[in-house]
């Protein structure tokens, strides 16, 4: 566990806080800028290297604050260029970060939680139970971690993180604040100078938090539907119990309303083999989505052990977007990267200290199905 110096760090300021920083230390405004692009354009955390700084500001700064990052545990690099980053968080607990290349695009998926209080039904995640938030610091920190190991120090046009999902372990929106201003750092051109388009918060759907962030900020906005009827979706994903359909729905159309620009939703649906797969589901979503403007990002299942869920065929995927298709929305099957480290939808695991007891459930009842299994193929011997 990383221990608190009692410092301010300053990795996780917005420019506005990091403004009234300067000013509480008896500074002037500007150096906010200064010492934000020492830190997001050229990854220093140190602050002798900023050389257009003074020698006197530079030791007020040592005494009273500092730049850190999350610890890097490890770092993997998948045959198909997918990179996966295992950090540790001051809460003891390590969350990942994945980094998907594709074409001129490069997209990092970010974590804003260890674990996950939501127990999604096919999400390895939730399994792991809950431990804590991160801290803006420990958000932004992940892009900023991965950004000096791609070498795009200065900043350049032709960065290597052109894309940043909120879609890593956690839901987003139950760390609203901290969330918030680290995508405020990635839009901000003294940060990364990210387009406000190419920032990405994922949530599974808890209502008023989406009407709040539409308050606030403007980046794009993702659901996680994976259920086009209100009784699989409480199964399948069970903050529906708490946030119906309809009233998710209504949200993130209100969200949508507020970014004009003709911006759209993005529907993300994992698919599970004759769970949510079939010709019905896709007949329901088509009824359910009617008259949103909207683009269908199918996931293929990625297994991990024990989950219960398989797989849907390629006949059956490709069925379920030639249904979609003809009624004429926009889908795309999102294509499996990084399997072969871990790094795929829904495999992100960590090492959660878990604080609801979950993961402890959740291995007994793996346990029990293990035995249960062993005893009947013991029986079909006999």
């Amino acid at each position: 566990m990383t221990e608190s110096t009692g410092k301010v760090n300053l990795l996780g300021l917005t420019q506005p806080q990091l403004e009234s920083f300067f000013e509480s230390i008896g500074e002037k405004r500007f150096r906010a800028g200064q010492v934000m692009k020492w830190i997001h354009h050229f990854g220093v955390d140190d602050f002798d290297a900023m050389s257009n700084i003074g020698k006197a500001l530079r030791e007020k700064l040592k005494a009273s604050a500092e730049i850190r990052g999350p610890e890097v545990v490890s770092q993997d690099i998948s045959s198909d260029g997918t990179r996966k980053w295992v950090v540790r968080v001051a809460s003891g607990s390590c969350v990942e970060t994945v980094y998907i290349p594709q074409g001129g695009r490069g997209t990092l998926c970010v974590s804003s939680q260890a674990g996950c209080a939501l127990d999604c039904s096919f999400c390895s995640t939730g399994k792991q139970g809950f431990n804590s938030d991160l801290t803006s610091a420990e958000v932004i920190g992940q892009v900023w971690i991965a950004n000096k190991s791609f070498g795009t120090i200065p900043a350049k046009i032709d960065r290597a993180i052109t894309n940043v999902v909120m879609m890593g372990m956690g839901e987003p929106l139950l760390n609203f604040d901290n969330v918030v201003a680290a995508m405020n750092i990635m839009m901000d051109d003294l940060g990364y100078g990210i387009s406000k388009r190419k920032v990405t918060l994922s949530t599974s759907g808890v209502a008023p938090m989406i009407d709040k962030l539409g308050e606030v900020i403007d980046v794009s906005l993702a659901l996680s539907l994976h259920a086009p009827n209100d009784p699989l979706r409480n199964e399948l994903v069970p903050i529906n119990k708490k946030y119906p359909l309809a009233v998710v729905l209504d949200a993130c159309r209100r969200y949508i309303s507020r970014l004009g620009e003709k911006r759209v939703l993005t529907i993300e649906y994992t698919l599970l083999k004759d769970v949510n797969d079939q010709p019905a589901h896709a007949a329901q979503m088509i009824e359910l989505l009617k008259d949103f403007p909207c683009k269908i990002n199918l996931i293929p299942f990625n297994p991990f052990p024990h989950s219960g869920y398989e797989r849907p065929s390629n006949n059956s995927i490709r069925r379920f977007q030639d249904l979609l298709h003809k009624a004429g929305h926009n889908v795309t099957v999102r294509t499996t990267r990084g399997e072969d480290i871990d790094a795929a939808c829904g495999q992100l695991v960590g090492q959660v200290m878990d604080r609801t007891r979950r993961s402890e459930r959740y291995i007994a009842v793996r346990q029990l199905n293990a035995d249960a299994e062993t005893a009947r193929d013991t029986a079909n011997r006999n």
